[in-house]
């Protein structure tokens, strides 16, 4: 039997669901920390053999996960994989972010290199430079990705890198991962300095130019310090509530409000680790952080950024990304070596029951449309044009 998405079991009569059917075909729809489209289920054994070759000789659980979120592309480079472009066009998904990686010059210029192969050789994808980019491939039926990174390691102290970064098409940048750097403080670290003199400066050069600030994995005294250094609008683009579950990577109520306070906008995600204490998460438990910020300071700076719950075949994900994770400033604790998986969000297919539980909470068509993407949008305009 196929598979079947977007179709969890949500009170709703045959009017709220057409009224959902149509907001969703009607809504550019927008995720800021996407690791799709394709989800486990578009890996054929042929991908998944060459995956393990490739670990069995190099031993890099890291450079294994990268290996496996980019093999669909590479695939569909070829043209052996159109379940690329199917995936994305059937989560109803307008815009993504497509993350750059890399800890040093060399490594950062060929991820550059690959992500503009993407925009370079699939006619149906297009590079989100500026706002009216959003409404442009909504119109012409096209796909399109920001070019955003979790990581500034590889800028070092050079300052004048982003400007290089910028003429390649970022649009959005993390501060820290996880742990201190040059910039500031990390969300798992044992402790969290701040945004450091050298970090003002980097803000600061991020407003001038049009790079979105992305605090989702700082500290908390680096969220608040940058939101209050910043002249433009700040961003957690992959997140959630800590009020709701307690867990480093969740921001707290006064993060929120900071956040909201600059004008910005906080992404939840859809990861079953950080969503709630339930033996199994549920697309409600993303829901139930979607309401918390929107009582909290307003729908209009809320969103999505589901980030990797799905991204790899079991067999490959789950070992990789609990070796992975432990090894970036995780630990035991997130359950990372104990995977669970979100029902009713276990595919990027599964898009559309973020829309059909926007509904069922209530909310409005304008709230909805806003939380799908057009909150981000707005942030998008006021720091990069």
């Amino acid at each position: 039997m196929a598979d079947v998405f977007g179709k969890y079991d949500f009170p709703l009569d045959p009017e709220q669901e057409r009224r959902a059917h149509r907001l969703h075909g009607a809504a550019i729809i927008v995720d800021t920390t996407h690791q799709g489209p394709c989800g486990k289920r578009s890996f054929t054994p042929e991908m998944i053999n060459i995956l393990k070759t490739k670990y069995s000789a190099h031993r890099d659980s890291s450079r294994a996960l990268s290996e496996t979120w980019a093999m669909p592309t590479w695939f569909a480079l070829r043209g052996e994989l159109p379940d690329l472009e199917q995936s994305w066009r059937d989560s109803g998904l307008t815009v993504t972010n497509k993350e750059l990686s890399g800890t040093d010059c060399t490594s950062v210029l060929a991820s550059f290199s690959f992500l503009q192969r993407q925009f370079d050789y699939f006619p149906w994808l297009r590079k989100i430079l500026v706002a009216n980019d959003f409404a442009k491939m909504k119109k012409e039926q096209l796909l399109g990705s920001f070019i955003s990174s979790q990581s500034s390691e590889a800028l070092e102290r050079d300052i004048c890198r982003l400007d290089a970064y910028h003429g390649m098409g970022m649009r959005m940048l993390q501060l820290t991962y996880n742990s201190v750097n040059y910039i500031g403080g990390g969300c798992t670290d044992r402790t969290d300095c701040g945004v450091t003199s050298f970090g003002k400066s980097f803000i600061d050069r991020m407003n001038g130019i049009g790079i979105i600030v992305d605090i989702s994995h700082c500290g908390r005294s680096t969220t608040v310090d940058a939101c209050k250094i910043s002249s433009k609008p700040v961003v957690a683009s992959h997140t959630g509530c800590f009020s709701i579950y307690e867990a480093a990577r969740n921001k707290t109520d006064d993060e929120i409000k900071h956040i909201a306070e600059k004008g910005g906008y906080i992404g939840i995600y859809c990861l079953p680790n950080f969503l709630t204490h339930a033996d199994q998460p549920s697309i409600e438990h993303v829901l139930d952080h979607i309401d918390h910020v929107s009582n909290l300071v307003g729908w209009q700076h809320v969103g999505i950024g589901s980030d990797f719950p799905f991204a790899a075949p079991e067999e490959l994900g789950n070992a990789l990304l609990a070796e992975h994770l432990l090894a970036s400033g995780f630990g035991p604790e997130d359950g990372f070596a104990n995977p669970k998986t979100v029902t009713g969000f276990d595919d990027y297919r599964d898009f559309p029951n973020i829309t059909r539980g926007l509904v069922s909470r209530g909310y409005s068509d304008v709230q909805i449309s806003g939380i799908l993407g057009a909150n981000f949008i707005r942030v998008f305009q006021d720091v990069c044009g």
